[in-house]
């Protein structure tokens, strides 16, 4: 039956005198400010930490595809991918990454953006899963897993050949050896790293206000597992006598001309312990902690330890790990009559 209900007429766009817009502009200064004032500190805090990880993760993306988009880009695909990003290469926790998605969107809507609601739906999408995950949901609730020789010798088993194996496993054995923050991996410089007759003596620049130091790596008895000669096989392969001492490989094979990131760095460390089918994810921490979990138990010295580490004396975090080698040293209960 045909509806005999007259349909309205859509309506007119309101128009107002100048002294009406005026007071309504006043108004919506004023809910601004109002609504500004009443956002929690911490929150406002948490926003801006949310935006810094959205800048890195364009800039990661950009250092793949050799362009980098505009932060305030924020679309379907690209929440997506900051999904992703966030879950594979910073291995956050799936909370911590729906915290990341609204301090995104909303701070991307104060800039005057217009986010689709099917962007922030798909990005849940992709979180969904990941909530289901124990070993996900239960990041950040301890330290990163110190690797181990036998986890290093399973990684070099299981490296891509051509160029990029190289690079990967030089850069690897190099931050184990340097037991370097990602940060210092991806500053170390070609021509700072200098051969001698005992391995290699190399400058750790300084790096977010860390001091550099100087350390000394020494030939490994393992070859497949030896920093000396992975560095000098990968810096042979690659030409390098100045400049980053490692850059990105393009999937064509060819050698990019800047160094690589920190996420980069953490990124190829992750993808390799993956590819070797480790029980346990490693982290670009993972490196620095094996190097002085393993060289304790070695007998190695705290001081020389930490010379090689960079740690302060009272660092809570050098000394637990030196606990964590030690605790079956001597342990309470052997040797006690059971």
């Amino acid at each position: 039956m045909t509806n005999l209900i007259p349909r309205k007429p859509d309506a007119a766009p309101a128009v107002y005198d100048a002294a009406t817009l005026a007071v309504l502009a006043a108004m919506e200064k004023a809910a601004d400010e109002h609504l500004d004032r009443i956002i929690p500190d911490n929150t406002k805090r948490g926003y801006a930490n949310d935006w810094a990880l959205w800048e890195e993760f364009h800039d990661w993306l950009a250092e793949r595809t050799g362009h980098r988009m505009p932060s305030t880009a924020v679309s379907r695909g690209n929440l997506v991918g900051f999904v992703v990003w966030l879950d594979t290469i910073k291995l956050a926790a799936p909370t911590s990454i729906d915290r990341r998605i609204t301090g995104v969107t909303v701070t991307a809507r104060g800039l005057g953006v217009e986010v689709a609601k099917a962007a922030t739906v798909a990005a849940r999408q992709a979180l969904k899963p990941l909530k289901h995950d124990p070993e996900r949901m239960a990041r950040g609730r301890g330290k990163a897993a110190a690797v181990t020789p036998e986890q290093l010798r399973q990684m070099n088993a299981a490296v891509a050949d051509g160029l990029t194996g190289l690079r990967d496993r030089a850069l690897w054995l190099m931050a184990f050896a340097i037991a370097g923050r990602s940060a210092e991996v991806a500053a170390l410089r070609a021509d700072t790293i200098i051969h001698v007759s005992q391995g290699l003596e190399a400058h750790v620049p300084a790096v977010k206000g860390r001091p550099p130091r100087d350390v000394v790596v020494h030939y490994g008895r393992n070859p497949d597992t030896c920093p000396v000669r992975a560095w000098l096989t990968w810096r042979a392969a690659a030409g390098l006598t100045s400049g980053p001492a490692f850059l990105p490989i393009t999937v064509h094979g060819r050698l990019g001309g800047r160094a690589l990131s920190p996420e980069a760095v953490r990124e190829i460390i992750a993808r390799n312990a993956e590819r070797a089918g480790l029980s346990v994810r490693l982290t670009g921490h993972s490196m620095r902690a094996g190097f002085i979990t393993t060289s304790r138990r070695a007998g190695k010295r705290e001081e020389k330890i930490r010379a090689q580490s960079g740690h302060a004396a009272n660092s809570p975090a050098f000394w637990g790990y030196i606990r964590e080698a030690d605790k079956w040293t001597d342990a309470a209960s052997e040797d006690i009559g059971l």
